[in-house]
Order: C-alpha cells, then sequence, then structure tokens
C-alpha cells in the first residue's frame, strides 16, 4: 500500500551521498576502508564511550556481545518482553535462556523491582531496553547487576543521543548495543555498534565479527598468512555502510533538535484530547524520540480509522512471549500485566526527521475526529 502519510522516512542530504560515492568511486577497500575505523571513533566520541565496534546489524551485534560475555547453555538472561524480537531472542542465539521480566510505566523500560525476583544463580545478564528514545531506569538496573556481579547490557537501539543528565544512554551499562537500521535516529539502511569501556571484551567482539582473525593488519591487503584463533563470524559492516553513517553523525545535533521539536507539537495537540495519552519524559532525562507512541484503550479501531485516511501507524510492540515461538515453541507461560495492559493502547504514529508540520496536522485532525464520533 502507497501511505499518504507513511510511518516513517530516512533524512539524508547530498553529505551522505557524496560519502558513499566516494568510497564507490575509489575503487578500492569496500569491505574494509578506512572509514570503519573513523565511524567508530566518531560514535565512541560522541557516546562518551572509550571504544566502539561496528556491526552489519544490531541483532548481529546482540549475539556477538552474549558470546564474548561467553554466555550460553545452562546460563538465563533477563530481558523484557516489550521489545523488538531480536532482545528477547539473543539468548537463544547462544544456547541461553530467555528471562522475561515486567517493564514499568514511567518508561516502558525493564522494572527493577521485577527484575530483582527473576534473578538466580543461573542469571548471567540483564538487558535493559531504552524504549523509543526514552532512558530506562537504567541506573537502579545498573545497581542491581552489581550487586549480583552480572554485566549488564545497554539495549540502546532506540535511542542514539539519549541521555540522563549529562551522561549519554550506552554508557551506564558495562556495555551497550546500537542500531541503525532505516527507521533509527541516525541510519546506514542495516548496521549496528557496540560501545564499553572494557579493554577485554573489545577484543573479543573484534574477533567474533570477523572469523575469529586477529585485526593486526587488513586481510584484503597483504601477503601474510594470517591465523584463526577463535570461531567467528562474518558480523563487519562495510566502508559505504560506514561512510554513509560519518555523514549521518554529522548532522546529529539538528536530527535531535527536529525530532525533539516535532514531538513538543504532537505533545502540544494530542494532549487534552479524550482518551489519549501522550509520552512525556521523566526529570533529569532528555528523550531522542525514536518512536512517537501514544496509548488508548481504542488502538484497534484507531487503526483502521486512519489507514481509511492513508495514515500509517504499527503497534510497537507486542509481547515477545506471546508470540508463537515462544508459547507454542518453547511453551513459555509467563504473565506480565503491565507490559500486557500497555502492549494493547499502544501505538506508534508518523514520526521522523523532516515530518511537515501539515503531515503532523493531518495526523492529529484525523485522531481528533475518530474521537469526536467515539
Amino acid at each position: 500500500m502507497t501511505w499518504k502519510i507513511p510511518l516513517f522516512k530516512m533524512y539524508w542530504d547530498d553529505d551522505d551521498v557524496s560519502g558513499v560515492s566516494k568510497v564507490i568511486k575509489s575503487g578500492m577497500s569496500w569491505a574494509s576502508g578506512p572509514q570503519i575505523a573513523e565511524f567508530e571513533r566518531i560514535i565512541a566520541d560522541y557516546i562518551g564511550s572509550k571504544y566502539c565496534l561496528t556491526f552489519n546489524s544490531g541483532t548481529s551485534a546482540l549475539h556477538a556481545v552474549l558470546l564474548a560475555y561467553g554466555i550460553g547453555p545452562g546460563d538465563e538472561v533477563i530481558v523484557p518482553s516489550f521489545t523488538f524480537i531480536a532482545t528477547a531472542n539473543a539468548p537463544k542465539f547462544v544456547g541461553a535462556t530467555p528471562v522475561f521480566a515486567d517493564i514499568e510505566t514511567s518508561s516502558f523500560g525493564l522494572d527493577p523491582a521485577d527484575v530483582e525476583t527473576k534473578i538466580t544463580k543461573r542469571t548471567k545478564a540483564i538487558i535493559p531496553v531504552h524504549y523509543g528514545g526514552f532512558p530506562c531506569k537504567i541506573k537502579e538496573l545498573k545497581k542491581i547487576a552489581d550487586d549480583h556481579g552480572i554485566p549488564l547490557i545497554e539495549d540502546a537501539a532506540e535511542a542514539f543521543g539519549a541521555s540522563i543528565g549529562k551522561r549519554k544512554v550506552g554508557t551506564f551499562g558495562d556495555s551497550a548495543i546500537l542500531s541503525f537500521c532505516q527507521n533509527k535516529i541516525i541510519t546506514t539502511g542495516e548496521g549496528g555498534a557496540i560501545v564499553t569501556g572494557n579493554r577485554d571484551l573489545y577484543e573479543k567482539l573484534k574477533l567474533l565479527r570477523s572469523h575469529g582473525r586477529p585485526d593486526t593488519v587488513d586481510y584484503f591487503s597483504t601477503t601474510q598468512i594470517l591465523d584463526y584463533i577463535t570461531l567467528g563470524f562474518n558480523m563487519r559492516i562495510s566502508s559505504m555502510t560506514a561512510a554513509l553513517g560519518i555523514a549521518q553523525l554529522q548532522k546529529i545535533d539538528h536530527i535531535l533538535s527536529q525530532r525533539r521539536a516535532d514531538a513538543e507539537y504532537y505533545q502540544s495537540r494530542l494532549t487534552g484530547i479524550s482518551g489519549i495519552s501522550v509520552p512525556k519524559e521523566t526529570r533529569g532525562t532528555y528523550a531522542v524520540y525514536q518512536l512517537f507512541s501514544i496509548q488508548t484503550k481504542k488502538r484497534d479501531k484507531m487503526i483502521k480509522a486512519l489507514e481509511k485516511e492513508g495514515i500509517m501507524t504499527k503497534v510497537y510492540f507486542s509481547p515477545a512471549h506471546k508470540t508463537h515461538y515462544y508459547q507454542k515453541v518453547l511453551g513459555y507461560t509467563d504473565s506480565l500485566p503491565v507490559t500486557e495492559a500497555i502492549s494493547e493502547e499502544i501505538l506508534s504514529l508518523p514520526f521522523y526527521t523532516g515530518i511537515l508540520r501539515s503531515d503532523l496536522d493531518t495526523v492529529i485532525n484525523a485522531i481528533e475526529n475518530f474521537s469526536r464520533m467515539r
């Protein structure tokens, strides 16, 4: 279907095209050019982390970081069910067991109190998600992880640039994963990264993303016979991808200011409409609004009404523990009352950098008309 107003669009300019074109026209090093290290350096500097390593997706980053921590069969990893399925599935990638904890209502992130009840002797990591660009209760979760001597891995896929006080999301945990998929704050089409201050973890990740081969020299431009010292994968990004990421990052301040201004407009117009709850920042946090998600008890009817107007909406997220795979294949019977209640009401509206104010008005007017008719 061709939407009058799509859920999202990519934000790009001539700098993006030029950056990618330069790599292509060089005719060299499309898989291992200097743009990759530069992109990683810029990310680390922006986030405020010592190390950064890029991956071909946020999902690959999740897979790799669990492998790097040595998590495997018999281990448990606490995750939210209110998330993209990759967060829940990542423990399964390494043979571990995902353990679902409920969320709290202020940020839709993991509820520290429920996380505490889910920890056992087999718990080897906690993976909280910063939903939709809103920082979760990461400080409380970090204390729990530290008290139990287990790593906290931030899933910051939706929260690039978000912060608590002066500290960026991604620097509170022992490590964090980022995503640059097409609907994210900055995008390279597909892509991801891991940031960490742990040198040993960083070195393990370098091996895991490139076939278990030390990267002391560029594989594609050396005559040396290189060794393979562990099992690894091909999780690298290309030089073109990195060049696009560099160009995208040069626009980050404009991107975030534009998204926050548009989110404020949505909030000002939608607040007060009967039956609608709008997202709000908690005190001391800086949200980046990767999603603009409202809550309404008439969610399913609203989806159909807006669809008739050519307006795309989407449910982010339906619970992972309620999917066929977790219920019918794996036999999960978890009860997560807050997750389940919010998932019945959540609805993401069209929202992206550069969205026209007239398009926001069209969405808002359609919601107002829907509310009056009900």
